[in-house]
């Protein structure tokens, strides 16, 4: 028997035991290492997720690592045995935002692992074999938990497009922003600062590459912002921050916004502004090879660790990030 975590309704959660999974024509089963959990999961928990972007009863997870233990016919048999994680968006491939490689803008209905599939919190998770990118063999699968909400910040770092030199500022200093970070240093920044106002990540913004500041601060504006924080009024800041002709990306969904963006800012600015849903697959396989190379390390990230038993426990963990293990 296998475990999994079930959200029957907002906050009524529960451990089931079920039959092992058995993978489908182009499927593959995974046995679930790591799972982590974010905002999205929590507002899954308190039932605060936007319509059509869940479907109840679910099991969550869109973060996680693991190891493929079963495969379905039509599937690359190599991968069996193989540490990996997966895309959570189950694309159609066949649209024109699929055929144009933006998988995450995929053009039918929504449906994404851990929201309206089954997701990762539980012992095994069962998806397209597809949706897979293999790791090296001796990777790190508590850290590579994290390469979901990594591959989130490897599509803003590509449409932030650094290039040597250039001055960059992240506004927002918890894990998307430490995750864009590292991203972005490897473009080889002439400064690298995280905006924000708590001191407690100074040393990890040092570890990583960058400087911290207060967002009281005065700035010379910078040449390319990354919103990380998703928080009121931090796109407006970002804004501010970015230099007439710049480049803004934004990556945060405020729940209420107190400060938004005015067009004849934008206008008379002239900053170029990208936006970010999710991750493509070819921002997926950004993050991975930064991951396997090295460039990108998202341990020093996680904070607090809990058994499945304990997922409401770990739902109510803040300051860091939370990870399941089966």
């Amino acid at each position: 028997m296998t475990r999994a975590v079930v959200l029957e309704r907002p906050r009524e959660l529960r451990i089931v035991r079920t039959e092992p999974q058995e993978p489908g024509y182009g499927e593959a089963v995974v046995r679930v290492a790591w799972s982590g959990i974010c905002g999205s999961d929590r507002e899954v928990f308190a039932g605060t997720r936007a319509e059509g972007y869940v479907r109840y009863p679910v099991t969550p997870g869109h973060e996680w690592s693991g190891t493929v233990v079963e495969l379905g016919p039509g599937t690359d048999q190599s991968l069996l045995g193989k540490p990996v994680v997966g895309e959570g968006f189950r694309n159609c491939g066949r649209c024109g935002s699929c055929r144009r490689g933006e998988t995450n803008l995929c053009e039918a209905a929504y449906d994404e692992t851990g929201f309206t599939r089954p997701g990762a919190w539980a012992d095994e998770l069962r998806l397209p074999a597809r949706l897979l990118h293999e790791l090296p063999a001796e990777a790190d699968l508590r850290a590579a938990a994290l390469l979901e909400p990594a591959a989130c910040m490897a599509s803003a770092a590509l449409k932030a497009n650094v290039v040597p030199g250039e001055r960059v500022a992240v506004v927002g200093g918890g894990t998307l922003g430490m995750l864009a970070v590292q991203l972005l240093a490897a473009s080889s920044p002439g400064e690298l600062v995280v905006v924000d106002p708590r001191t407690d990540r100074a040393e990890l913004a040092r570890r990583f590459g960058a400087v911290m500041a207060s967002p009281a601060e005065e700035f010379t504006p910078f040449d390319v912002v990354v919103e990380a924080a998703g928080a009121p009024g931090t796109g407006s800041l970002a804004v501010r921050l970015t230099r007439r002709g710049g480049r803004t990306v934004l990556t945060g969904l405020a729940g209420t916004e107190t400060d938004p963006l005015a067009p004849a800012d934008l206008v008379a600015s002239a900053v170029t502004v990208h936006t970010v849903f999710g991750a493509s697959s070819g921002a997926w396989t950004h993050a991975v090879r930064a991951f396997a190379a090295g460039t990108l390390d998202p341990a020093p990230l996680i904070i607090h660790e809990f058994a499945l038993e304990k997922a409401e426990e770990a739902l109510a963990t803040l300051g860091g990030k939370v990870l399941l293990h089966p």
